[in-house]
């Protein structure tokens, strides 16, 4: 048991790294490749659309034909997508490798958080893998900045992909041995409009949102394929009112914990995801740090975020799932508002480094909260479905933060001076902290379901 919840953790935090992984990397990549600067953020943006737009399928693709099938064939997709686009000698090689890391990602990730929650019953011991899971998950991302800067820097970018292999082959090796295959005993067709109305749907969304990152938000091209996006999710869910075999049946959706949690998922990962690039910037652009020493001060950031993921089960059980979610909420939002105090002088880490690190621990208290609201209650052949929708909602909060966040910040700046530029991140810090504190009281004032000490 405790060699298999390493061996699903192993491949989780591995995933997580890569959504940030190329971040500090991606000049480097375009100036070795021949990018340009138009097309550089495809190399982000590709393998964001397919991790997102595709989650919710492969979650429901993996209650069908086996988790741990897909789990491990996802897994050989990743290794030799990493190997590709770590040998890649042209841009449109090293955006097919994103597209099929994407992928994998968008199928490792539900089916091995679904082959989690079917390992460990609903309990304590489920809360306290979900919470190491969490944990890893949120410390992925924040290690992914300080590891591309450091692999970047010392040896090649390339090193950003080529680390993946051995970690997916060592993963390969062992899983077989010690996962069993789950799946539900009778297998339901698919639901075929259902698949093809939710993944366009959210890849319009997650596409309209990155277009307007970079563009602005009066982009004709975005607005339309926002609007399209989400005329595509409203037809999701009247072809799911009436699908003998819905992707994601109504009554699911209707429960107060999947809905709301899953909301107070998508906004914890927005926040915390989009403070990173808010700090990031902040960093080298208002107190002139390099790449690599911006990223290594989100250390402490890390470090909080595993201590709340450590904390948040044993939170659970002194208190309950609802009371934790909104108890991160709170102390998120504390610890962000504080950081609309911080000024022009590198006096300010003072106030910045132990602000993210008390805001990583509230918002792993957040993370796993959701995590747990929103796989609760649910029999084990709804479980890839429901881990699924969390993922969804997991990818598409780290996919819209950045952007949504870059575009408020950019239009606040009212010059490119160092002044100005703090101006814009602190409207955008601003707008994060009320967000945050909109999950807080959604969460207190919905989620009223009973939840599992």
């Amino acid at each position: 048991m405790r060699l298999t919840l390493v061996v699903l953790l192993v491949a989780q935090f591995m995933l997580a790294v890569d959504f940030s992984i190329l971040n500090v990397a991606l000049p480097v990549i375009g100036k070795g490749l021949g990018f340009s600067l138009g097309n550089l953020q495809w190399i982000a943006t590709a393998f964001a659309l397919c991790a997102a737009g595709f989650t919710l399928l492969f979650g429901r693709v993996a209650d069908l034909f086996g988790r741990r099938r897909l789990f491990l064939g996802g897994l050989a997709v990743l290794g030799l997508a990493s190997l590709a686009g770590g040998l890649a000698t042209s841009p449109a090689i090293l955006i097919a490798a994103r597209i099929f890391q994407g992928l994998a990602t968008a199928a490792v990730t539900p089916a091995g958080l679904s082959l989690l929650t079917t390992s460990f019953p609903e309990g304590p011991l489920r809360q306290k893998a979900l919470g190491l899971n969490g944990a890893l998950m949120s410390a992925g991302f924040t290690t992914g900045a300080i590891l591309g800067g450091v692999l970047t820097d010392l040896l090649s970018w390339r090193w950003s992909f080529f680390i993946n292999v051995p970690v997916a082959a060592a993963v390969l090796v062992i899983a077989p041995m010690v996962l069993t295959e789950s799946r539900p005993q009778t297998r339901p067709r698919l639901d075929l409009p259902g698949a093809l109305s939710v993944t366009l749907g959210l890849l319009a969304v997650v596409f309209g949102f990155t277009q307007a990152g970079e563009h602005g938000w009066t982009n004709p091209t975005a607005l339309l394929v926002l609007a399209a996006g989400i005329v595509l999710l409203i037809a999701f869910y009247f072809i799911e009112r009436t699908s003998p075999a819905p992707l994601v049946p109504v009554s699911v959706l209707s429960r107060r914990t999947v809905a709301w949690g899953n909301v107070a998922g998508v906004l914890a990962f927005v926040t915390e995801t989009s403070l990173v690039f808010l700090m990031t910037l902040y960093l080298q652009k208002v107190l002139g740090f390099s790449p690599l020493a911006a990223g290594l001060s989100f250390g402490v950031l890390g470090l909080g975020t595993v201590l709340g993921g450590t904390l948040a089960p044993r939170v659970i059980a002194a208190t309950s799932t609802r009371t934790t979610l909104i108890l991160g909420a709170l102390i998120q939002t504390a610890a962000t508002a504080a950081l609309l105090l911080l000024g022009t002088s590198t006096h300010s880490l003072g106030l910045l480094l132990p602000a993210t690190f008390i805001g990583g621990i509230g918002n792993m208290l957040l993370i796993v909260g959701f995590m747990v609201t929103a796989t609760s209650g649910l029999p084990d052949h709804e479980q890839g479905m429901a881990t699924g929708l969390a993922t969804m909602s997991q990818q598409i909060g780290i996919t819209m933060g950045t952007p949504v966040m870059s575009a408020i910040a950019t239009g606040a700046m009212t010059t490119t001076t160092v002044t100005g530029i703090l101006d814009g991140i602190q409207t955008a810090v601003a707008v994060n902290t009320a967000l945050v504190l909109i999950t807080a009281l959604t969460s207190a004032l919905f989620l009223r379901t009973p939840t599992t000490k």
